[in-house]
């Protein structure tokens, strides 16, 4: 039976960058994680290391918190984003977010992040179709694509998009009370690499968007 991760491998996974996956540490650490199928080396140069799906769901899988380290040498404890969490991008309806430059350069950060992911996880190295990460974390990735191309967010009331899951697989919906700002959001996911179809709600008559990763 494999051991646990040790205090110390689990400070390194929550420690790794929010949306690639992207790991710090010396050659011994990130070997184990390794050999315990929770990172990958890449085969490109600079030759990162980089959590796998395994390493992914241990990250988000609810648990203690890891313990500070008890003597110098070891990985310090993760702070900012981090620490706290997978970078969020605001699927619309939050209370009280915060905006400004700092934001703007958190979600600058996160999305090109997630097209370096794109790259590193194709063997063709293309940034012009979601990867892996993006189909399991659709909601997150389909509000990122579109915060960071401008689009605005709704506030607890009032307009802007809103991303919500869908009983389809492999679909969400978007939903904005203006038919341009709608539009323009289909077509920020369209040129995101999303497939979209604009639809109708059957109850109220509202309009909204369908979105699914394109995969060829």
């Amino acid at each position: 039976m494999t051991r646990p991760p040790t205090a110390a491998q689990l400070r390194l996974i929550e420690a790794a960058d929010p949306v690639t996956g992207r790991l710090r540490g010396t050659e011994t650490q990130l070997a184990a994680l390794v050999k315990r199928g929770l990172a990958f080396r890449h085969p490109r140069p600079p030759r990162d290391h980089f959590l796998t799906p395994a390493g992914h769901r241990m990250r988000e899988a609810p648990r203690e918190p890891v313990p500070p380290p008890a003597a110098p040498g070891e990985v310090a404890e993760p702070s900012g984003a981090a620490a706290s969490g997978v970078f969020s991008a605001r699927i619309g309806g939050e209370e009280g977010a915060s905006s400004g430059p700092a934001r703007l350069r958190e979600v600058h950060s996160a999305w090109q992040g997630l097209l370096e992911l794109r790259r590193m996880t194709r063997t063709d190295g293309a940034t012009d179709r979601p990867c892996a990460w993006e189909r399991t974390h659709l909601v997150q990735a389909a509000a990122l694509a579109l915060e960071a191309a401008g689009h605005r967010p709704a506030a607890a009331e009032g307009g802007g998009y809103r991303v919500r899951a869908t009983p389809q697989p492999e679909a969400v919906a978007v939903h904005e009370p203006d038919p341009a700002a709608l539009r323009a959001c289909a077509a920020t996911l369209d040129g995101a690499g999303w497939q979209t179809g604009e639809h109708t709600e059957p109850r109220t008559g509202a309009r909204y968007v369908l979105a699914s990763p394109r995969r060829a």
